[in-house]
């Protein structure tokens, strides 16, 4: 079987039966969709929801963002003949990995339901919250997951953390 690793920013179209998706989480979200009747199915790994108030990120960034990242993948599907309204979702991650940093978990995690509800797809299952990394493995021509708890495992640095206007840095 052939393996497709995504990091943050990052989502996969598949719809070949041979091939997986994979990515490992924190408080980041993988929302994995998917059309049964197309057999076509993808994944992505967003940092945050959206952009904090009059953030304005940069192209080479959008897709860090869940909003954009959520219609991005929705949009690669449909171009291999998912239709929006047979599409079920599985959700991952959102947990709180370092206790002072506040509940950016909590926050990704209610922005990827509000996404899915607001555009009319199903969730079939959701493993969202608690303290603990995940990874997560997608069969994207079956519509099938799978989510593993990772205990006391630092998450990979994928990407640098975004440095805010005025050089202040914000981590996460």
């Amino acid at each position: 079987m052939r393996r497709i690793n995504i990091m943050q920013g990052e989502h996969a179209v598949v719809g070949e039966a041979d091939v997986m998706v994979s990515t490992v989480l924190g408080s980041c979200i993988a929302a994995c969709l998917y059309d049964p009747i197309v057999r076509v199915g993808g994944m992505n790994h967003f940092l945050l929801g959206e952009p904090a108030g009059t953030l304005k990120p940069g192209a080479a960034d959008l897709q860090r963002y869940g909003v954009h990242a959520m219609e991005m993948l929705i949009n690669a599907m449909m171009q291999r003949g998912a239709r929006r309204e047979r599409m079920r979702a599985h959700l991952y991650g959102g947990a709180t990995m370092v206790a002072g940093l506040g509940a950016i978990g909590r926050h990704n995690a209610a922005f990827a339901r509000r996404f899915v509800a607001t555009e009319g797809i199903a969730i079939g299952h959701e493993d969202l919250g608690g303290e603990h990394a995940r990874r997560v493995e997608f069969l994207p021509f079956e519509g099938k997951a799978r989510c593993r708890r990772v205990a006391n495992a630092p998450i990979p640095e994928t990407v640098a953390p975004p440095v805010l206007a005025g050089g202040e840095l914000e981590l996460f």
